[in-house]
């Protein structure tokens, strides 16, 4: 498993303010992969700054007690309407720890990032909560290259890179979920 640590969404010199007060949060996010190698983002942006749009992979904070798994396995039923069971996805492929702005609070989150490998899927998002309602204004199947090609934030930002080295270092590997 890769670990990382980043900033996003500060300059250089106020990711570096040691006046900055963090709310530490631990969660779990789903690199959802369709047969085209396609992975779902949705395009979000912060409330407190609307302007700022970026792509991100499906998953958030942890419940108390669940385990990242569960937690992945819940928000991925809530945002994209798949349900399965967490020991489908496995073990974690990648952890890092972030640090970034949302609604004018910051957090530091360290969080799981799992890969579930799926034929296709109608994506439902009739289960958002009142802040994903608010804050998430698209979604999107995109390819690794695309992202790169196509000047948009995303996040995590060695995304591409990962799903190029995941795509090949499984293709032989789990079966695809029931879809």
């Amino acid at each position: 498993m890769n670990v990382s640590a980043r900033s996003e969404g500060a300059s250089p010199a106020v990711a570096n303010s040691a006046d900055r007060v963090y709310t530490s949060r631990r969660a779990a996010r789903v690199l959802l992969v369709d047969a085209a190698g396609r992975v779902l983002l949705f395009q979000g942006f912060d409330p407190a700054r609307p302007g700022h749009r970026y792509w991100f992979t499906p998953g958030g904070g942890l419940d108390p007690a669940e385990t990242p798994a569960d937690g992945a396995a819940r928000e991925l039923a809530e945002e994209t309407g798949l349900r399965l069971d967490p020991a489908a996805l496995g073990e974690a492929v990648f952890s890092d720890t972030t640090e970034f702005t949302f609604d004018a609070n910051w957090y530091r989150q360290e969080q799981d990032f799992f890969l579930l490998r799926v034929q296709s899927w109608q994506v439902d998002t009739t289960g958002f909560n009142d802040i994903e309602q608010r804050s998430i204004a698209d979604h999107r199947w995109w390819l690794p290259d695309e992202l790169v090609a196509s000047g948009e934030r995303f996040y995590p930002p060695e995304l591409p890179a990962l799903l190029t080295r995941l795509g090949q270092s499984t293709a032989a590997g789990r079966d695809e979920a029931p879809c």
